[in-house]
């Protein structure tokens, strides 16, 4: 078996190629030889493959993810999330700290909600 790179995969249209770890021509990769879910191919996941010649130049097949756990886990860490603004973050943690503690005092809440603020402008949660 081949090792490589995914260059680049159009899950729309279903294929892609990969540059493989001993140089040489770009490998063509279509969606029906992946042995993994579509969606962990995407650029830099490293991939393990049988080239063949193809029609139009090298083709791989049997392609599979070289580290599975490491791109699951990287995946749900790009997922895509509402970025709210200053004033909107403020209102769901209020609405969550009310429905959640409602014994807690309007202070208790000013001081949860202004670190709640900070924490999330650091990690960019919010709209600066």
């Amino acid at each position: 078996m081949a090792t490589g790179k995914v260059l680049r995969f159009d899950d729309t249209r279903g294929y892609g190629f990969i540059a493989p770890d001993d140089g040489g021509d770009d490998v063509f990769m279509h969606a029906n030889d992946l042995l993994d879910e579509k969606y962990l191919f995407r650029a830099g996941v490293r991939v393990e493959f049988d080239i063949s010649d193809g029609d139009r130049g090298l083709k791989a097949s049997e392609v599979r993810v070289v580290d599975r756990d490491t791109v699951t886990r990287d995946v749900r860490d790009d997922t895509l999330c509402d970025v709210l603004s200053s004033s909107g973050y403020q209102r769901e943690v209020t609405e969550a700290l009310i429905e959640s503690v409602p014994t807690a005092t309007a202070a208790q809440i000013q001081q949860i909600r202004q670190s709640m603020l900070r924490l999330a402008a650091k990690h960019n949660w919010i709209e600066s």
